[in-house]
């Protein structure tokens, strides 16, 4: 089927036109073809020949000639072009080429599932090639002990990931010297995930991994595969840690391209429907326990509602399906594939019987075994979708997608050509449908196709110097190897500063000959590399002692509470307890007709002040602040109505962070002139804080899931009505930064998404906030606008 005709589909012969709201068709493209380098292995060209790779494209050539010639190397272009290639090439070709040490190769990727389907290629290459010579192999934390032995003692190529690396490899690296001793070639694959607080451990697992293989006396060259971003050079030189001008960038994308389009698509108002924020809002009073009034929901007018992007969705997919094509379904929660593919599969059911096997949900916290088995059942067809997390947003081939439905805004432009190419690769047309949920930017961005289509994507935004992530490395980086000052210059300015302060706390003890990490625990277990809080909580069937998955330790107050539903794989579990220390929640299956949400409360307090401006009579800070929250109490929602059925108080701890925030106040003659009385003002601000994170990300790389915000009348380290947003990490992401720089231009966006809903009271496509801790109430839509009209008119 052509992208035309699956966007008939979609339409529905007319019915859903007007749920459009721009189609961008972008041209085909033909391929520019090279030679193959004089130097690569024979045996290899003749491998990919037989796979059917006559020649390979300017871009592969181009960027393996960089890494063959010993050039740090970033690749930067799009899905599909067959980044693999140019990196495989001459690593591969250099371990066949290599006499002892044998040469080496360390292949990282920010997923099992991204290493394992390396695997699986380089595995079907080297077999094709006849060569059984090249030992190739993964190891991560789902390898055993045995296996990791051999791995250690004979692979030419280990692929792992960095988390690997870290908690593993690094500190045990005697068992990995001849790895490291003849390590020829590192490849960091999908490096456009390295960003934030994550970016930032990788680019410290990085130096560190460089540090111990030139002190086994290697000197590897590193090669970056990336999708398209903006500056690839010079986010890679700074993952590095060396000079921009040391890098290759290559960015000119020689691949075939088949015809593809983009749909920008916003669900129906359902009159009468209420969404489940605006539920919240009615239902939950300022102060009341969840779940303890119901009543006023009786009386309280329905609101109009636009359809979730869910079950928008779950119905375009299962259309999809029924008309015989495959696809993928994006979905910003797990919560939210897990509905996906339930309401899917329910949808087809209707249509023939049986059907809706042919789609199941994938995402992150399924045992390896499923999710592998998921995606073998989707190449060969025994599925025909998957409803999925940004888990297979990165290069797992999966080919032969007919097209790609997007649920929300996916946090950046370089996130949704990602997403979107998984349709129409090797050439194929392609169809993409980006389905706006209830959310500022999402409302934004699908009536403002210019910040799609023609904005430029962005670039990769991490700090390597953030003290709360450069630290603990220091001190792994001390354990495997003590730290000379000759080292310092790899992790840095600031190094030799942090330095002193871990010696001043005891972290480490210096000595004439360098610092050391003197601790009998290991120095690894100081820091997570996902920024998820520590270990994650298994998720374990109390009844049979079976482990159905994991959860981020930072979500597990929220989602694993005692008396919460957790959904896997369309069944419903009922939590019975929660042990934080032993990161256990153990489960029992039931049948319930119920979901639950918690809701939490939140205090910021500001720590040190770095910048501050006066613009008129408003005040702009920057600064450390330290993010107090807690998880206090849940709701249960009755489906599909979302009625309150009921909830509970719960005694969980609070959790404290210190990170980076911007803030802006409002004094009192701010909210005068914007008649915003007292009893007004926090329904303003907080209708003010909502949008102003929700459109953060369309100037910094985030999504609203990475930021926190307060709003408050009256801040006592301020003196005044005060509007903070926050970095949702330990020692911040450079996101709320980048806030206080364009301070005028965001308020200026968030000012415009608000006026340009058509909602009277307030809705998620403009104040409301899918994670507001306090029910979205007070929210004042009219309060904000004013008051963001006089902020802005002070300059």
């Amino acid at each position: 089927m052509t992208s035309d005709d699956l966007l008939d589909v979609l339409l529905a012969g007319g019915r859903r036109a007007d749920r459009a709201t721009h189609v961008e068709r972008l041209p085909g493209r033909a391929g520019r073809a090279a030679a193959w380098p004089d130097w690569a292995d024979p045996d290899l060209v003749a491998g990919y020949r037989a796979l059917g790779v006559e020649q390979p494209w300017e871009h592969q050539v181009a960027a393996a000639d960089a890494v063959h010639g010993g050039r740090h190397t970033v690749l930067a272009t799009s899905t599909g072009s067959g980044k693999s290639l140019a990196f495989w090439l001459p690593a591969l070709t250099a371990v066949r080429g290599s006499a002892a040490p044998r040469a080496t190769v360390l292949y990282l990727a920010p997923t099992k599932a991204l290493g394992a389907d390396q695997l699986v290629g380089l595995e079907r290459l080297l077999t094709t090639a006849a060569l059984p010579d090249l030992r190739v192999a993964t190891c991560d934390g789902d390898t055993g002990p045995e296996a990791r032995r051999w791995v250690s003692e004979h692979a030419d190529v280990v692929l792992t990931n960095p988390d690997f690396l870290h908690f593993s490899l690094l500190p045990g690296h005697r068992r990995w010297m001849r790895l490291l001793r003849g390590l020829r070639v590192v490849v960091l694959d999908e490096a456009h995930a390295y960003r934030g607080v994550f970016g930032a451990h990788v680019s410290a697992v990085l130096r560190r991994t460089l540090r111990l293989a030139r002190g086994y006396g290697a000197e590897p060259t590193v090669v970056l595969a990336s999708a398209t971003t903006g500056d690839p050079g010079r986010s890679a030189a700074q993952l590095l840690g060396v000079p921009v001008d040391d890098v290759v960038t290559i960015t000119d994308d020689a691949s075939p391209r088949g015809r593809s389009t983009l749909v920008l698509w916003q669900p129906p108002e359902v009159p009468g429907a209420r969404s489940l924020l605006a539920a919240t809002a009615t239902l939950r009073h300022a102060g009341a326990p969840a779940g303890a009034v119901d009543e006023p929901s009786v009386d309280a007018p329905p609101a109009a509602g636009r359809r979730s992007a869910a079950s928008e969705v779950a119905e375009l997919l299962a259309d999809l399906v029924a008309s015989g094509a495959r696809a993928l379904a994006f979905a910003r929660s797990r919560r939210s594939a897990e509905s996906v593919a339930a309401m899917a599969q329910d949808h087809l059911e209707e249509v023939e019987p049986g059907l809706g096997s042919t789609v199941a949900a994938y995402r992150g916290g399924y045992l390896p075994e499923e999710r592998r088995a998921l995606e073998g059942a989707l190449r060969s067809g025994a599925l025909r979708a998957l409803a999925t997390t940004n888990a297979l947003e990165l290069g797992v081939d999966i080919s032969g997608l007919d097209a790609v439905l997007i649920a929300g805004w996916p946090g950046t432009r370089v996130s949704l050509w990602q997403q979107a190419g998984r349709s129409g690769r090797a050439g194929a047309d392609g169809l993409a449908v980006l389905v706006a949920r209830e959310d500022p930017l999402d409302t934004y961005l699908v009536h403002h196709p210019q910040e799609v289509v023609g904005a430029a994507v962005e670039a990769t935004v991490f700090d390597p110097q953030n003290p709360y992530v450069l630290a603990p490395h220091l001190c792994a980086a001390a354990a495997e190897r003590p730290l000379r000052s000759e080292d310092l210059a790899l992790f840095g300015p600031g190094t030799r500063e942090l330095l002193d302060v871990l010696v001043e706390r005891g972290a480490l003890r210096r000595r004439s000959s360098g610092w050391y990490w003197t601790h009998a625990d290991p120095a690894t277990r100081l820091t997570d590399l996902r920024g998820t809080g520590g270990e994650p909580v298994r998720v374990v069937e109390e009844d049979t002692g079976r482990l159905l998955g994991t959860v981020d330790a930072a979500s597990a107050d929220a989602q694993v509470h005692p008396g919460a539903v957790y959904v896997h794989q369309g069944r419903t579990f009922l939590v019975e307890h929660l042990d934080l220390e032993a990161s256990v929640a153990l489960v029992q299956a039931h049948d319930v007709d119920h979901r639950t949400w918690a809701h939490w409360a939140s205090t910021v307090d500001i720590r040190e002040v770095r910048e501050v401006r006066q613009v008129g009579r408003v005040t702009w800070g920057f600064g450390v602040v330290d993010t107090t929250t807690q998880v206090t109490d849940f709701t249960k929602r009755r489906l599909p109505d979302l009625a309150a059925v009921g909830g509970d108080v719960l005694d969980l701890p609070p959790r404290t962070m210190r990170t980076t925030a911007v803030w802006w106040t409002a004094p009192p003659e701010v909210l005068a002139a914007a008649e915003v009385d007292d009893g007004s003002a926090p329904g303003a601000l907080h209708a003010a804080e909502h949008a102003s994170i929700g459109l953060l990300p369309l100037l910094a790389t985030c999504d609203r899931w990475d930021l926190g915000g307060l709003s408050t009348a009256m801040h006592p380290d301020t003196g005044s009505a005060t509007v903070f947003v926050h970095d949702g990490y330990p020692g911040g992401a450079g996101f709320a930064e980048r806030g206080y720089r364009l301070g005028h231009r965001w308020l200026a966006a968030t000012r415009d998404a608000i006026a340009a809903c058509g909602c009277t009271g307030g809705c998620p496509g403009c104040v409301q906030s899918p994670k507001c801790g306090n029910g979205n109430d007070p929210l004042d839509k009219a309060g904000a606008l004013r008051l963001l009209d006089v902020v802005l008119g002070e300059g």
